[in-house]
Protein backbone atom coordinates (compact mmCIF):
# COMPACT_ATOMS: atom_id res chain seq x y z
CA UNK A 1 0.00 0.00 0.00
CA UNK A 2 1.35 3.41 -0.89
CA UNK A 3 1.70 6.11 1.76
CA UNK A 4 -0.88 8.19 -0.12
CA UNK A 5 -3.52 5.52 0.59
CA UNK A 6 -3.36 6.36 4.27
CA UNK A 7 -5.06 9.67 3.53
CA UNK A 8 -8.19 8.09 2.05
CA UNK A 9 -11.24 8.61 4.28
CA UNK A 10 -14.26 6.32 4.18
CA UNK A 11 -17.52 7.84 2.87
CA UNK A 12 -19.51 9.57 5.57
CA UNK A 13 -16.63 9.34 8.02
CA UNK A 14 -16.44 12.14 10.60
CA UNK A 15 -13.22 12.93 12.51
CA UNK A 16 -13.32 12.51 16.27
CA UNK A 17 -12.99 16.26 16.78
CA UNK A 18 -16.41 16.74 15.17
CA UNK A 19 -18.06 14.73 17.94
CA UNK A 20 -18.49 17.78 20.16
CA UNK A 21 -18.46 21.56 20.03
CA UNK A 22 -15.01 23.02 19.58
CA UNK A 23 -13.78 24.78 22.75
CA UNK A 24 -12.79 28.43 22.95
CA UNK A 25 -9.33 27.42 24.11
CA UNK A 26 -8.66 25.82 20.73
CA UNK A 27 -9.34 29.07 18.89
CA UNK A 28 -7.30 31.07 21.38
CA UNK A 29 -4.29 28.81 20.91
CA UNK A 30 -4.60 28.86 17.14
CA UNK A 31 -4.88 32.66 17.11
CA UNK A 32 -1.76 32.98 19.28
CA UNK A 33 0.17 30.70 16.93
CA UNK A 34 -0.92 32.61 13.86
CA UNK A 35 0.27 35.87 15.45
CA UNK A 36 3.81 34.60 16.08
CA UNK A 37 6.67 33.25 14.03
CA UNK A 38 9.16 31.63 16.39
CA UNK A 39 8.01 29.17 19.04
CA UNK A 40 9.52 26.91 21.65
CA UNK A 41 7.63 23.69 22.49
CA UNK A 42 8.19 21.78 25.70
CA UNK A 43 6.37 19.54 28.19
CA UNK A 44 6.71 18.31 31.73
CA UNK A 45 9.97 16.99 33.16
CA UNK A 46 10.58 13.25 32.75
CA UNK A 47 8.51 13.24 29.54
CA UNK A 48 6.25 10.26 28.89
CA UNK A 49 4.78 8.98 25.63
CA UNK A 50 2.00 11.54 25.53
CA UNK A 51 4.36 14.45 26.15
CA UNK A 52 6.91 13.27 23.58
CA UNK A 53 4.48 12.27 20.85
CA UNK A 54 2.52 15.49 21.27
CA UNK A 55 5.65 17.65 21.20
CA UNK A 56 6.74 16.04 17.94
CA UNK A 57 3.30 16.46 16.38
CA UNK A 58 3.12 20.08 17.55
CA UNK A 59 6.47 20.74 15.93
CA UNK A 60 5.13 19.38 12.64
CA UNK A 61 2.01 21.55 12.87
CA UNK A 62 4.08 24.69 13.42
CA UNK A 63 6.45 23.89 10.58
CA UNK A 64 3.57 23.29 8.17
CA UNK A 65 2.13 26.64 9.21
CA UNK A 66 5.40 28.27 8.20
CA UNK A 67 6.61 28.81 11.76
CA UNK A 68 9.94 28.07 13.39
CA UNK A 69 9.68 25.45 16.14
CA UNK A 70 12.35 24.49 18.68
CA UNK A 71 11.50 21.36 20.70
CA UNK A 72 13.14 21.27 24.13
CA UNK A 73 13.02 19.00 27.16
CA UNK A 74 14.94 19.32 30.42
CA UNK A 75 15.27 15.51 30.51
CA UNK A 76 16.30 13.05 27.86
CA UNK A 77 13.86 10.81 26.03
CA UNK A 78 13.29 7.25 27.25
CA UNK A 79 14.87 4.68 24.93
CA UNK A 80 11.52 3.22 23.85
CA UNK A 81 10.56 6.50 22.16
CA UNK A 82 13.70 6.90 20.07
CA UNK A 83 11.92 5.15 17.20
CA UNK A 84 9.29 7.89 16.87
CA UNK A 85 9.69 10.02 13.73
CA UNK A 86 11.96 13.02 14.27
CA UNK A 87 12.52 12.13 17.95
CA UNK A 88 16.07 13.48 17.67
CA UNK A 89 14.65 16.93 17.02
CA UNK A 90 13.86 17.22 20.75
CA UNK A 91 16.90 18.89 22.30
CA UNK A 92 17.80 18.42 25.94
CA UNK A 93 18.38 21.76 27.72
CA UNK A 94 18.18 23.01 31.27
CA UNK A 95 17.66 26.68 30.41
CA UNK A 96 15.98 28.62 27.61
CA UNK A 97 17.77 31.44 25.86
CA UNK A 98 16.93 33.59 22.88
CA UNK A 99 13.78 35.31 21.68
CA UNK A 100 10.51 33.47 21.11
CA UNK A 101 7.10 34.85 20.26
CA UNK A 102 5.62 32.29 22.64
CA UNK A 103 6.43 29.10 24.52
CA UNK A 104 3.97 26.22 24.17
CA UNK A 105 3.89 24.02 27.27
CA UNK A 106 2.14 20.65 27.11
CA UNK A 107 0.82 18.85 30.20
CA UNK A 108 2.16 21.34 32.72
CA UNK A 109 0.31 22.86 35.69
CA UNK A 110 2.92 25.64 35.89
CA UNK A 111 6.32 26.56 34.53
CA UNK A 112 8.00 24.69 37.39
CA UNK A 113 6.60 21.42 36.03
CA UNK A 114 8.80 21.77 32.96
CA UNK A 115 11.90 22.27 35.13
CA UNK A 116 13.22 24.65 32.48
CA UNK A 117 14.92 27.86 33.55
CA UNK A 118 14.32 31.07 31.67
CA UNK A 119 10.55 30.80 31.11
CA UNK A 120 9.66 33.65 33.45
CA UNK A 121 8.31 36.73 31.73
CA UNK A 122 7.72 35.00 28.39
CA UNK A 123 4.39 34.64 26.60
CA UNK A 124 3.11 31.17 27.46
CA UNK A 125 0.56 28.92 25.78
CA UNK A 126 -0.71 26.17 28.06
CA UNK A 127 -2.32 23.00 26.62
CA UNK A 128 -3.30 20.35 29.15
CA UNK A 129 -5.79 17.56 29.79
CA UNK A 130 -5.17 16.82 33.46
CA UNK A 131 -7.89 17.42 36.03
CA UNK A 132 -5.19 19.22 38.03
CA UNK A 133 -4.51 21.65 35.15
CA UNK A 134 -4.06 25.32 36.05
CA UNK A 135 -4.63 28.50 34.03
CA UNK A 136 -1.14 29.89 34.62
CA UNK A 137 -0.34 31.02 31.07
CA UNK A 138 -1.30 33.90 28.81
CA UNK A 139 -3.36 31.46 26.73
CA UNK A 140 -4.87 28.36 28.34
CA UNK A 141 -6.59 25.35 26.77
CA UNK A 142 -7.44 22.69 29.37
CA UNK A 143 -9.74 19.78 28.50
CA UNK A 144 -9.86 17.12 31.26
CA UNK A 145 -12.26 15.04 29.16
CA UNK A 146 -9.57 14.42 26.53
CA UNK A 147 -7.92 11.01 26.72
CA UNK A 148 -4.48 12.53 26.12
CA UNK A 149 -2.99 15.91 25.30
CA UNK A 150 -2.35 14.32 21.90
CA UNK A 151 -6.10 14.49 21.30
CA UNK A 152 -5.94 18.27 21.65
CA UNK A 153 -2.91 18.51 19.38
CA UNK A 154 -4.76 16.39 16.81
CA UNK A 155 -7.78 18.70 17.04
CA UNK A 156 -5.48 21.71 16.62
CA UNK A 157 -4.02 20.16 13.47
CA UNK A 158 -7.49 19.67 11.99
CA UNK A 159 -8.54 23.24 12.80
CA UNK A 160 -5.28 24.64 11.41
CA UNK A 161 -5.85 22.76 8.17
CA UNK A 162 -2.42 21.15 8.10
CA UNK A 163 -1.73 17.71 6.64
CA UNK A 164 -1.73 14.92 9.19
CA UNK A 165 1.19 12.95 7.81
CA UNK A 166 1.89 9.29 8.63
CA UNK A 167 4.78 10.53 10.79
CA UNK A 168 2.51 12.86 12.77
CA UNK A 169 -0.13 10.16 13.08
CA UNK A 170 2.50 7.75 14.43
CA UNK A 171 3.56 10.21 17.14
CA UNK A 172 -0.03 10.97 18.14
CA UNK A 173 -1.04 7.28 18.19
CA UNK A 174 1.91 6.43 20.44
CA UNK A 175 0.84 9.26 22.73
CA UNK A 176 -2.76 8.04 22.93
CA UNK A 177 -1.72 4.41 23.33
CA UNK A 178 0.52 5.09 26.31
CA UNK A 179 -1.61 7.70 28.07
CA UNK A 180 -4.69 5.48 28.03
CA UNK A 181 -2.74 2.56 29.46
CA UNK A 182 -3.10 0.67 26.17
CA UNK A 183 -6.79 1.67 26.11
CA UNK A 184 -7.33 0.22 29.60
CA UNK A 185 -7.89 3.29 31.76
CA UNK A 186 -11.31 4.45 32.85
CA UNK A 187 -12.64 7.03 30.43
CA UNK A 188 -11.59 5.07 27.35
CA UNK A 189 -14.72 5.10 25.18
CA UNK A 190 -15.94 5.13 21.60
CA UNK A 191 -14.50 8.62 21.14
CA UNK A 192 -11.04 7.32 22.12
CA UNK A 193 -11.23 4.52 19.58
CA UNK A 194 -12.53 6.89 16.90
CA UNK A 195 -9.44 9.01 17.49
CA UNK A 196 -7.18 5.94 17.28
CA UNK A 197 -8.95 4.83 14.09
CA UNK A 198 -8.43 8.28 12.58
CA UNK A 199 -4.71 8.09 13.27
CA UNK A 200 -4.47 4.62 11.72
CA UNK A 201 -6.25 5.95 8.63
CA UNK A 202 -3.62 8.69 8.46
CA UNK A 203 -0.79 6.18 8.53
CA UNK A 204 -0.07 5.05 12.10
CA UNK A 205 0.82 1.35 12.32
CA UNK A 206 -0.49 0.00 15.65
CA UNK A 207 1.52 -3.25 15.74
CA UNK A 208 4.82 -1.54 14.93
CA UNK A 209 4.20 1.21 17.49
CA UNK A 210 3.23 -1.29 20.20
CA UNK A 211 6.37 -3.33 19.50
CA UNK A 212 8.57 -0.26 19.86
CA UNK A 213 6.88 0.94 23.07
CA UNK A 214 6.30 -2.34 24.90
CA UNK A 215 8.87 -4.79 23.55
CA UNK A 216 12.04 -2.72 23.41
CA UNK A 217 12.92 -2.57 27.11
CA UNK A 218 16.58 -2.52 28.20
CA UNK A 219 17.91 -5.27 30.46
CA UNK A 220 18.32 -2.73 33.27
CA UNK A 221 14.56 -2.22 33.41
CA UNK A 222 13.93 -5.94 33.82
CA UNK A 223 16.48 -6.14 36.62
CA UNK A 224 14.97 -3.12 38.35
CA UNK A 225 11.53 -4.69 38.02
CA UNK A 226 12.89 -7.79 39.74
CA UNK A 227 14.12 -5.67 42.64
CA UNK A 228 10.76 -3.91 42.89
CA UNK A 229 8.78 -7.16 42.81
CA UNK A 230 11.01 -8.55 45.53
CA UNK A 231 9.71 -5.68 47.71
CA UNK A 232 6.06 -6.16 46.73
CA UNK A 233 3.63 -5.97 49.64
CA UNK A 234 -0.16 -6.17 49.86
CA UNK A 235 -2.74 -5.22 52.46
CA UNK A 236 -6.22 -6.11 51.25
CA UNK A 237 -7.17 -3.81 48.38
CA UNK A 238 -3.87 -1.90 48.58
CA UNK A 239 -0.52 -3.01 47.11
CA UNK A 240 2.84 -1.29 46.99
CA UNK A 241 6.39 -1.90 45.80
CA UNK A 242 9.59 0.10 46.04
CA UNK A 243 13.20 0.47 45.01
CA UNK A 244 16.03 2.21 46.83
CA UNK A 245 18.82 4.28 45.37
CA UNK A 246 21.08 1.27 45.97
CA UNK A 247 18.73 -0.81 43.81
CA UNK A 248 19.01 1.78 41.04
CA UNK A 249 22.80 1.70 41.17
CA UNK A 250 23.04 -2.09 41.43
CA UNK A 251 20.85 -2.68 38.40
CA UNK A 252 22.36 0.29 36.51
CA UNK A 253 18.84 1.52 35.94
CA UNK A 254 17.96 4.90 34.49
CA UNK A 255 15.08 7.04 35.65
CA UNK A 256 13.05 5.99 32.62
CA UNK A 257 13.30 2.33 33.73
CA UNK A 258 10.85 3.11 36.55
CA UNK A 259 8.09 3.83 34.07
CA UNK A 260 5.26 1.31 34.30
CA UNK A 261 6.58 -0.62 37.31
CA UNK A 262 3.51 0.34 39.36
CA UNK A 263 1.28 -1.43 36.84
CA UNK A 264 2.45 -4.81 38.13
CA UNK A 265 1.01 -3.99 41.54
CA UNK A 266 -2.31 -2.66 40.27
CA UNK A 267 -2.69 -5.74 38.06
CA UNK A 268 -3.19 -8.00 41.09
CA UNK A 269 -6.71 -9.41 41.43
CA UNK A 270 -8.61 -7.69 44.23
CA UNK A 271 -6.23 -4.73 44.46
CA UNK A 272 -7.98 -1.39 43.95
CA UNK A 273 -5.08 1.03 44.51
CA UNK A 274 -1.31 0.68 44.11
CA UNK A 275 1.79 2.79 44.60
CA UNK A 276 5.39 2.49 43.46
CA UNK A 277 7.96 4.30 45.61
CA UNK A 278 11.35 5.21 44.22
CA UNK A 279 14.09 6.66 46.42
CA UNK A 280 15.89 9.61 44.81
CA UNK A 281 19.51 10.63 45.24
CA UNK A 282 18.56 13.30 47.77
CA UNK A 283 16.58 10.65 49.72
CA UNK A 284 13.24 12.12 48.81
CA UNK A 285 10.77 9.56 47.47
CA UNK A 286 8.92 9.79 44.14
CA UNK A 287 5.52 8.08 43.98
CA UNK A 288 3.59 6.63 41.05
CA UNK A 289 -0.05 6.00 41.94
CA UNK A 290 -2.63 3.86 40.17
CA UNK A 291 -6.29 3.11 40.76
CA UNK A 292 -8.93 0.87 39.25
CA UNK A 293 -11.54 3.55 39.81
CA UNK A 294 -12.77 3.56 43.40
CA UNK A 295 -10.02 5.91 44.60
CA UNK A 296 -9.21 9.17 42.81
CA UNK A 297 -5.42 9.10 43.01
CA UNK A 298 -5.23 12.59 41.46
CA UNK A 299 -6.74 13.88 44.73
CA UNK A 300 -4.11 11.96 46.67
CA UNK A 301 -1.26 13.34 44.56
CA UNK A 302 -2.59 16.90 44.74
CA UNK A 303 -2.62 16.68 48.55
CA UNK A 304 1.17 16.26 48.36
CA UNK A 305 1.87 18.83 45.66
CA UNK A 306 1.56 16.50 42.68
CA UNK A 307 -1.16 15.82 40.15
CA UNK A 308 -2.43 13.63 37.35
CA UNK A 309 -5.57 11.72 36.50
CA UNK A 310 -8.10 9.90 38.71
CA UNK A 311 -6.58 6.57 37.67
CA UNK A 312 -2.90 7.56 37.34
CA UNK A 313 -1.02 10.27 39.20
CA UNK A 314 2.26 11.09 40.89
CA UNK A 315 3.97 13.22 43.53
CA UNK A 316 7.15 13.43 45.59
CA UNK A 317 7.44 13.10 49.38
CA UNK A 318 10.20 13.86 51.82
CA UNK A 319 12.15 10.77 52.93
CA UNK A 320 13.39 8.58 54.30
CA UNK A 321 11.67 5.70 52.51
CA UNK A 322 10.11 4.29 55.68
CA UNK A 323 8.48 7.61 56.56
CA UNK A 324 7.26 8.29 53.03
CA UNK A 325 5.82 4.77 52.81
CA UNK A 326 3.89 5.22 56.05
CA UNK A 327 2.55 8.60 54.95
CA UNK A 328 1.23 7.45 51.58
CA UNK A 329 -0.17 4.16 52.87
CA UNK A 330 -2.08 5.97 55.61
CA UNK A 331 -3.56 8.35 53.03
CA UNK A 332 -4.49 5.56 50.61
CA UNK A 333 -6.05 3.44 53.33
CA UNK A 334 -8.19 6.40 54.36
CA UNK A 335 -9.27 6.95 50.76
CA UNK A 336 -10.14 3.27 50.39
CA UNK A 337 -12.25 3.36 53.56
CA UNK A 338 -13.98 6.48 52.25
CA UNK A 339 -14.74 4.78 48.93
CA UNK A 340 -16.26 1.74 50.68
CA UNK A 341 -18.34 3.96 52.96
CA UNK A 342 -19.71 5.67 49.87
CA UNK A 343 -20.81 2.31 48.50
CA UNK A 344 -22.74 1.65 51.70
Amino acid sequence: MSSEAFYEVTPGYQPAAAAYAKPEGLYAVLAAIREGQRFLVSAHARPDGDAIGSMLAMGSILQQMGKQADLVSCDGLPLIYYGLPCSRSIVRKAAIEGEYDAVILLECDGIARSRLRGLEGRKLINIDHHVSGQKFANVNWIEPEACAVAELVYELALEAGVAITPEMATCLYAAVLTDTGSFCYDGTDTHTFELAANLVRYGARPAAIAEQVYFSNPTSKMMLLGAALNNLRRDGRLAWLSVTQDDMLRTRAAEEDCEGVVNYAISIAGVETAVFLRELKDRRVRLSLRSKGRVDVARVAEAFGGGGHPHAAGCTLEGPMRVATNVILEKLRAMLRESMHGLG
